[in-house]
């Protein structure tokens, strides 16, 4: 048996489910084509009776734009497209009036360049204090023409991008691990660390129940900016998991601790090892973090049972709760990925040329949304994921707008497939996403075959994916969140994976081609698809209680 060490008082954010709001996609209130704050407070309803524990909304503070709002311009203002402060603060109010926390998305990597420091850095001039809050670093080469290091950008091409003085003249070079859009923010500087604490008690004063930290392993930086050189190793990049960065958190966690409420902080970690993962999740550090390696796993049994194992074994000797997550709005759609013969995901290669069979696709994604609830720890759904949505493969050149398309030369289609604006009803010209009478379309285009994927077609249908995620979050909430954090592996076959929590529960999930028999005397609590008799079929889960 593998047990997390148990906490004193089970907090709610142990095991919430958690479901991700990516604004611009989720509800269009006003009829601009843009989702916004009034779209999400008029459906705070559904996200109630779907059973969720909080939200977490993707970035909506003023921004230009250029990634979708993670280019943060100013990060105590609403940016207009989704609203203002006020209305702002009005949804917190309503979804903590329907019993919903809610998170923020913090973006303390970088800015945009449209930051009021960017630019005063850029108009200071050389050697100026405001460029210190910065990374601007002199080229190499005779005249500075090549960039300060070998470092490479996470949406392709090289992190350096060089400035040109006010009276005409080469500058030196800033430094941006992502869209040069975004310029990284130098976390050795005072002013950059007490702004972002002065940001946190902006929130945290309005009501916010925490904060969803993105690039949260990459905001220190190694001590002279050192080439990665040609054979990097990649458990020791000089731009991601520097010993300083804990200190950041750590202060922050003090701050937290000001604030008589239950409030958290979940971090973005992709790193290559659980150890270096682990660190992020010590007592004094962060609460939580998602789990990349369970969204990346292929949909296997050994596989699977591996993630698992490991990240109950990460978790356990800090008493961290583990998180459970099959998509979010950087990585392809499940239901895609698992139709495909290579059912693993990677976030350096998308394959999103690669065929997919929605109908495999999603049988299989139905049996991982029950898996993913089962499991101890917290949950995540992406929007859209209990509607059974696929990833949009095939959307035009001219309506793709993730900087990733245009840093990588098209080589890389980008993120925006897994960002179409969802459907809320079945026979509108936008499927409900905007109100009626709009007269301008969606800011990405919606597949036709949607409609019968809607919140509206779904709704009542007791073998839609909607219901099954309404039966399947009520069940955890009523069945499982309570119990240990623990659970006990049965031996059920090569193809299988079976495993008990306390109390005489029991999830089965059938990997093989052939069904697999009921153990007697259990009561079928839930199952992913029909049932044979007493039988499970192949890529099907189902929920049993034991005798």
């Amino acid at each position: 048996m593998i047990t997390t060490v148990a906490p004193t008082k089970t907090a709610w954010w142990r095991h919430a489910a958690i479901y991700q709001i990516y604004v611009r996609s989720f509800a269009d209130g006003n009829g601009d084509g843009m989702g916004d704050l009034a779209g999400v407070r008029d459906r705070l309803p559904y996200l109630r009776d779907l059973g969720v524990d909080a939200l977490w909304f993707n970035p909506w503070y003023a921004s230009p734009m250029a990634d979708g709002g993670y280019d943060v311009a100013d990060y105590r203002a609403i940016d207009p497209v989704f609203g203002d402060l006020a209305e702002a603060e009005q949804l917190i109010a309503e979804a903590h009036a329907h019993g919903l926390r809610v998170l923020v998305d913090l973006v303390p990597n970088h800015c945009s360049d449209q930051h009021a420091w960017f630019q005063e850095a850029l108009a200071a001039g050389p050697g100026s204090p405001a460029r210190e809050r910065f990374w601007f670093v002199p080229g190499r080469g005779a005249h500075g023409e090549l960039p300060p290091n070998d470092w490479q950008s996470y949406f392709g091409g090289g992190a350096w991008t060089r400035i040109t003085e006010a009276d005409g003249i080469p500058g030196p070079w800033y430094l941006h691990m992502f869209s040069p859009q975004q310029p990284d923010l130098n976390w050795e500087h005072a002013d950059v660390r007490a702004e972002f604490e002065e940001v946190l008690h902006f929130w945290l004063r309005r009501g916010i129940d925490g904060f969803r930290i993105d690039v949260a392993h990459g905001l220190a930086k190694k001590a002279g900016l050192p080439d990665v050189g040609p054979t990097p190793d990649v458990t020791d990049l000089p731009y991601q998991d520097r010993p300083e960065v804990h200190d950041v958190y750590r202060s922050w966690r003090r701050l937290l601790g000001t604030y008589d409420d239950d409030r958290i902080f979940v971090g973005e970690v992709w790193l290559p090892t659980p150890e270096q993962f682990a660190r992020y999740l010590r007592p004094d550090e962060l609460h939580s973090a998602f789990n990349f390696d369970f969204l990346c796993s292929a949909w296997d049994a050994a596989a699977l049972r591996g993630v698992v194992n490991a990240t109950l074994a990460a978790h356990e000797p800090i008493g961290a709760p583990p998180t459970w997550v099959l998509s979010n709005h950087d990585t392809i759609r499940h239901v895609t990925r698992y139709g495909r013969e290579d059912t693993s995901f990677d976030m350096g290669d998308k394959r999103l040329g690669d065929p997919s069979d929605p109908v495999l696709g999603r049988r299989r994604a139905r049996a991982a949304a029950l898996l993913t609830l089962a499991l101890p720890g917290g949950v995540y759904i992406y929007q859209g994921d209990e509607l059974g949505l696929a990833e949009v493969q095939d959307l035009p050149d001219g309506v793709l707008q993730d900087p990733t398309f245009v840093r990588s030369q098209g080589v890389d289609r980008g993120r925006d497939g897994c960002r179409i604006p969802l459907p809320w009803s079945s026979d509108s010209p936008s499927l409900g996403y905007s109100p009626a009478g709009a007269e301008v379309e969606p800011w990405l285009p919606q597949p036709a075959e949607w409609a019968s994927l809607s919140v509206e077609a779904q709704l009542g249908d007791s073998g839609s994916v909607l219901e099954l995620y309404r039966a399947g979050l009520e069940l955890r909430r009523r069945e499982l969140i309570d119990l240990p954090e623990a659970l006990t592996w049965v031996d059920a076959g090569v193809s299988t994976l079976c495993f008990d929590r306390h109390g005489g529960f029991r999830c089965l999930v059938n990997f093989g081609s052939t069904a697999v028999e009921l153990p007697e005397g259990a009561t079928v609590l839930l199952s992913s698809g029909p049932l044979n008799g007493r039988t499970l079929p192949t890529d099907t889960c189902v929920w049993l209680h034991l005798e």
